[in-house]
């Protein structure tokens, strides 16, 4: 049943996969393996991830023109939240690279090949549901300190943002109401993706082993969660550019973490493999 391979996986059973405990050491590693994928073919990646800051153009341009101002924030911070999607096919590459496969561009967009893709899509249509309702929240928040006109101008809005006591109240409650959406993104699919795209376990196998390598996790990943913002918030500041840069590197790392927070499986993994190759 199509239905049911999709929430149980290719075994038509529930996969429950073995968590590792890990350190910052490991954390640190796996970003800095990141890193040197990145590194290795540093031009393909930053072509295929331009898309960021171009979208984060098209925000600004939109938001401005539409009186939809208050929304710039929640729709550039949520924009991450949809992160784990667009780095698929670079744990395509990471994989194919510590297997000695050719790790040309185009084979980011084999993803496509693997069994597991009705169970990605339907992780990745939880994390949309995610990024929408972070958006009515925030949207909620803002009608209610500051009412349903939009300010006119970029201007009046950090004015109203942080030289009034509503804007105070909206930067706190904002930031905390972000945190939880981002705490629940992090626990649910923090190794999801790259799980599937490894071993077709199904969308719930692949989700709780999120959520259990957090539980048993607690401190590196909010580590690594850390990591995370602070390097968009970084790569956002000239104009989105540095995200074509950081967005690789990220998920590159991402891959690195996940074979670092979940034991191997050899069956499974060279079942991926030619899965992927098979299509090649």
């Amino acid at each position: 049943m199509a239905g049911f391979h999709v929430m149980a996986g290719a075994t038509e059973g529930y996969n429950r996969v073995a968590i590792r405990k890990i350190h910052f050491s490991d954390v640190n590693a796996a970003f800095r393996e990141g890193a040197e994928d990145f590194w290795e073919k540093p031009s393909h990646y930053v072509f295929l991830c331009l898309i960021y800051p171009i979208v984060g153009v098209f925000l600004i341009s939109w938001t401005s023109g539409n009186n939809a101002l208050p929304l710039l924030f929640p729709l550039m911070s949520g924009f991450a939240l949809l992160g784990p999607i667009a780095a698929l096919g670079l744990y395509e590459i990471s994989r194919r690279r510590e297997h000695g496969i050719d790790t040309s561009w185009r084979h980011a967009f084999d993803v496509r090949h693997s069994s597991a893709l009705p169970s990605i899509a339907v992780v990745g249509i939880w994390l949309f549901a995610l990024f929408i309702g972070w958006l009515l929240v925030a949207k909620a928040l803002y009608v209610s300190l500051f009412g349903p006109a939009a300010p006119a101008s970029m201007s009046l809005l950090l004015h109203e943002v942080f030289y009034t006591q509503q804007g105070h109240q909206l930067i706190i409650w904002g930031n905390l109401i972000g945190l939880a959406f981002a705490v629940v993104a992090l626990a649910t699919t923090v190794i999801a993706f790259p799980l599937l795209l490894d071993r077709d376990v199904g969308v719930v196998a692949a989700v709780e082993a999120s959520a259990r390598s957090v539980m048993t996790n607690p401190l590196p990943m909010l580590y690594w969660g850390l990591i995370v913002a602070v390097c968009l918030v970084l790569g956002s500041i000239p104009f989105f550019a540095g995200l074509a840069v950081v967005i690789p590197i990220l998920g590159h790392a991402t891959w690195h973490l996940y074979r670092k927070v979940i034991e191997p499986n050899p069956t499974a993994s060279k079942r991926a493999t030619q899965s992927f190759t098979a299509g090649v």
